[in-house]
């Protein structure tokens, strides 16, 4: 199903929008080297204010380092894997855990959030492997748990291409996937829709094209498990997409839910409308943020049998 949420913000658009266009002028330039972009984006995300009682732990989840959050009443069931965006480059699992906490506290779940090998030092398959030693150590710790795989941007997109390998060598899936703002075709040519990149505050054409070349090469960017959103996507666990309209990749968005639907997939597809790609990782500040969580909370309670 399609839903738009008209946000009540909690900080003025215009403020976040500011906020959002600096991390971007500051963090994600491709003229920058990518440790630079990586150092920057990191002392960015270190102010994120997590819900009280939320416990963050280091641990190696299936040979990959990886923070684990919950919250003060979590039950640990079910578990949530999200992997960070950051165009498969820069990013870390600093930059989500303020949503993780919060989705934590609202589903008494923990979510894991893997730091899994970065381009160019480690280029596909690296990311893809390690989605899958985490998840596989995972379902090892607990097979009764419930596994639901999450992502934001290029995460997004390793979580669908994760789900679609498992499918493809007859595995069993994840319960459900929550994709935030996915960036699933590094082949597209985001230059051709010239009112997105006036509307996006945070990514550029240049930068995604750069992160493209760093994490794969182009005769690469057709295969499935590069551009998930080139394979055919029957067969697919419940989906849950969440988009802002003034989202350079948010065509993708659009074309996954209107391909999974065609295959009979079950999808929840949902965009707010004047906001930018990856809002949903500001909740506390920005109400549309907090709505987003709320909507991907009943979506793992939904998946767990406990919404």
């Amino acid at each position: 199903m399609a839903r738009s949420f008209r946000p009540a913000v909690r900080v003025p658009p215009s403020v976040m929008r500011l906020g959002v266009r600096y991390l971007g002028r500051r963090c994600l330039d491709p003229a920058l080297p990518w440790d630079v972009q990586r150092r920057r984006l990191d002392r960015l995300s270190r102010g994120a204010v997590l819900p009280r009682g939320t416990t963050v732990a280091r641990q190696v989840v299936g040979g990959v380092p990886a923070y684990v959050v919950s919250a003060r009443a979590s039950r640990g069931e079910p578990t949530i894997i999200h992997f960070h965006g950051g165009g498969y480059c820069v990013g870390s699992a600093r930059t989500t855990r303020a949503w993780a906490a919060h989705l934590s506290a609202q589903t008494r779940c923990r979510v894991v959030l893997p730091e899994y090998r970065l381009a160019p030092e480690h280029r596909h398959p690296a990311a893809l492997e390690d989605a899958c030693a985490v998840l596989r150590a995972l379902r090892d710790e607990d097979r009764t748990s419930t596994l639901v795989v999450s992502g934001d941007s290029a995460g997004a997109g390793l979580a669908l291409a994760l789900t679609l390998s498992l499918r493809d060598d007859g595995a069993e899936l994840p319960a459900g996937c929550v994709l935030l703002s996915p960036w699933l075709d590094l082949g597209s040519d985001r230059r051709a829709a010239a009112d997105l990149v006036r509307r996006d505050v945070l990514l550029s054409p240049d930068w995604l094209d750069a992160c493209a070349r760093a994490y794969a090469d182009t005769a690469d960017w057709a295969d499935s498990m590069v551009s998930p959103l080139c394979a055919s996507h029957a067969g697919l666990p419940p989906l849950l997409i969440q988009a802002g309209t003034d989202d350079l990749v948010a065509p993708d968005a659009a074309l996954l839910a209107a391909s999974s639907l065609a295959a009979g997939v079950d999808v929840t597809y949902t965009t707010w409308p004047g906001l930018w790609h990856d809002f949903m990782l500001e909740p506390g500040l920005l109400a549309a943020a907090d709505s987003a969580v709320r909507q991907a909370a009943c979506f793992v309670g939904r998946m767990a049998a406990i919404c």
